[in-house]
């Protein structure tokens, strides 16, 4: 009953407030759904209908009133022109090399999005081969994924329209940088595995939603096809299903020799996974289920003929790899080629006769190498403490890439020649800054259970301690996710500022293994909490900052942590930045791929999970209080997080507020959960956001 009388106290708050702000008026309803017994309010329901007037009309009001808000703050346009200084260099992606042509991606600093190019050395000028920035005028037509043909000759290729998840193939050929007619819908959380003789790909796609629900309709009954270049989508090959487990998630994969189909099988965004096979030296062979009991995660690294090599999870936490024999399939026949390690182990690629394999210790990249019986070879040597990714290519290949980036090392590209074990420099971007002017420091604060919570702390050397440091402190805790030492410039920018940036590793992502995730999620999503609410109180403490001048964000499950916290601790920070969040616990798994979140979150159909998220659900636990400076943010074209989860969270927050802070929200027009968003559209972003900031915590944009 204790549930029931804070939903009540929220209900009545929804018309309590006297705003500070000319908030638009939201309306609440009267929707009350019965729930495991619980009588449960929803007065903003009627926002979930994203193609209804009211919500259109509520959500012009909205963005109005938000930048109208932002454009009386000091200091945006120094701020937008420091910005674009430090965006605008040269960004590299990591060459590939297929059917005897090198490929990579290249954007000149400000473009858009960045450009596909081809070449057959790396000696000698590239060609342009897919400029997405082409296929419209804001933009807002992002490359999503693209894999080359083994011959060399096509390119599949698919891309996303104002940020949706949603994407369409098309195939082009190399050589004349034409577009066949070939052209696929409905494909959603899919890439192309072309065949061994280049005359088509495989493919995931689901069935075409009703009109009107292609952003808000369950995507379920995911199916895998055979595209045969030419042919109209209509005629692909069903290559299989699995129609008794709509919920399932199919992704279709090709070992490198070409003889097998590896399917691998999802259960939403569960750790654990199935890995089925299909032998296509035989034709009319059917899917043999290898591992069908999801008891671990099995990422399938390569096979050594009938061999296949898995890096798995299966009594080991933080990962291993073994090798199943598939003419002796049985548990009792596995080999493990490469023990657990006290770090974790992310990837394994199989490049040049040898295993690389990417560990994490304490959120740090090391790359360690192994011949292909385990045995250890001597370890790759990083430019120094960040992030390396990379390292792909095919068994044979002499050589590979890799990327490596740190909070103040901008991305740079190196070129590795596997049997000497070095590595040279490829690209490098330009600084507009001098990485020497900024220090950074991992530090370990205190959970409410005495856990220890890494934290990468960066800001400029010289910087003084004593609380007065404006802080943003940034995470994401959940599904598995490592969070790793990167660069962006904003982070630049807000240094430049005179901030402090802080990303903390909490429990519920990756950085530590299975029993670090497993640690955060569930019933035990309260540790993300309080592993967050921990950090804030430490930097607070080691006078870092000071509550008036810390601020929160996060994304996605990220929003999720900052909705929940500033719900919890309002009086512990200065202002929050919650985007795309996951804000209504209780109708999540009603949308879109929602369904695939309940590994994670827990099924609100079950109570005992359902009482466990209506204690954290930010929507659900708003009450009147003082809560801090917030600005949600969202997305009109997501369809990962439907918009719906911020709209609902901001009209009840703007009832909730009692506090002169203001309550806003900001929503981005065609643009979605953040993949493809146009660099135009991100530099506005930040402008915002560190706008809002320097207002809420009290300092001025001095860049």
């Amino acid at each position: 009953m204790k549930l029931l009388s804070l939903l009540t106290m929220t209900l009545a708050s929804l018309s309590a407030k006297e705003p500070n702000l000319a908030y638009p008026d939201s309306k609440p309803g009267d929707t009350v759904d019965t729930l495991h017994g619980f009588k449960v309010p929803d007065p903003y329901r009627w926002l979930e209908d994203l193609n209804s007037e009211e919500t259109a009309t509520w959500v012009k009001a909205q963005n109005d009133l938000t930048e109208t808000y932002l454009e009386k703050i000091p200091g945006r346009q120094a701020l937008e022109k420091h910005l674009t200084e430090l965006w605008n260099v040269e960004r590299f992606g990591i060459p590939f090399f297929e059917g005897n042509r090198f490929f990579f991606t290249k954007n000149d600093g400000l473009q858009n999005q960045s450009v596909l190019y081809s070449t057959p050395s790396l000696d000698v000028e590239p060609t342009v081969l897919l400029d997405p920035n082409t296929l419209s005028e804001d933009g807002t037509v992002a490359l999503s994924d693209y894999e080359v043909s083994p011959d060399g000759r096509l390119i599949a290729y698919s891309t996303s329209t104002s940020g949706s998840d949603w994407v369409e193939w098309k195939v082009r050929e190399i050589a004349t940088g034409q577009d066949l007619p070939d052209h696929l819908r409905w494909s959603k959380f899919s890439g192309a595995t072309w065949s061994k003789d280049s005359n088509g790909f495989y493919y995931g796609r689901f069935p075409a939603p009703k009109d009107g629900e292609k952003m808000t309709a369950q995507n379920t009954h995911k199916k895998i096809y055979y595209h045969r270049i030419g042919d109209a989508q209509d005629n692909d090959r069903l290559v299989y299903q699995r129609p008794s487990k709509p919920k399932q998630g199919l992704y279709a994969d090709l070992s490198e020799d070409g003889k097998y189909l590896i399917i691998h099988v999802s259960q939403g965004t569960d750790t654990k996974n199935g890995l089925f096979y299909k032998d296509l030296t035989q034709p009319k062979s059917k899917v043999v289920e290898l591992l069908n009991k999801f008891d671990a995660s099995y990422s399938f690294i390569g096979n050594l003929g009938s061999n296949f090599l898995f890096r798995t999870d299966l009594d080991a936490p933080k990962q291993k790899v073994i090798s199943i024999d598939l003419d002796n399939p049985e548990p009792a026949n596995w080999k493990t080629l490469i023990p657990e390690s006290n770090e974790t182990l992310r990837s394994v690629s199989h490049v040049g006769g040898i295993l690389i394999a990417n560990y994490l210790k304490d959120a740090r990249t090391e790359i360690r190498r192994f011949q292909l019986d385990g045995s250890p070879l001597p370890s790759v040597e990083l430019p120094g403490l960040g992030t390396a990714s990379g390292f792909g290519g095919k068994p044979d290949q002499k050589e590979t890439f890799f990327h490596f980036t740190s909070f103040t090392s901008p991305g740079a590209v190196y070129r590795y020649n596997v049997a000497k074990n070095t590595a040279t420099l490829f690209k490098a971007p330009e600084t507009k800054f001098t990485p020497d002017d900024y220090e950074s420091q991992q530090i370990f604060a205190p959970s409410k259970d005495g856990t220890k919570i890494p934290m990468f702390v960066v800001h400029k050397k010289g910087l003084k301690l004593d609380g007065s440091n404006p802080t943003l402190l940034y995470a994401y805790g959940g599904f598995n996710i490592s969070l790793r030492p990167s660069y962006s410039p904003a982070t630049i920018a807000w240094m430049d500022m005179g901030g402090i940036y802080v990303m903390a590793n909490l429990r519920g992502g990756g950085e530590y293994g299975e029993e670090w995730h497993a640690a955060g999620m569930k019933l035990k999503k309260q540790n993300v909490f309080d592993d967050f609410i921990g950090c804030a109180q430490h930097l607070i403490s080691k006078k870092y900052t000071s509550s008036p001048k810390l601020a929160i964000a996060g994304g996605s499950n990220g929003g999720l942590l900052v909705g929940a916290c500033m719900v919890q601790r309002p009086d512990l920070f200065g202002a929050c930045l919650p985007a795309v969040g996951v804000m209504d616990m209780l109708r999540f798994h009603k949308f879109t791929i929602g369904w695939a979140w309940q590994p994670e979150y827990g099924e609100p159909d079950k109570k005992e999970d359902f009482e466990n998220l209506l204690r954290y659900s930010p929507y659900h636990n708003l009450k009147p209080a003082s809560y801090p400076a917030t600005m949600v943010i969202t997305s009109d074209h997501d369809d990962r997080v439907v918009p719906s989860h911020s709209f609902k969270f901001a009209a009840a927050l703007q009832a909730a507020q009692k506090a002169p802070a203001p309550s806003l929200i900001r929503i981005e027009s065609k643009s979605g959960h953040g993949a493809g968003t146009p660099t135009s559209k991100r530099i506005e972003a930040i402008v915002d956001k560190y706008s809002f900031l320097s207002k809420s915590l009290g300092f001025e944009i001095k860049p």
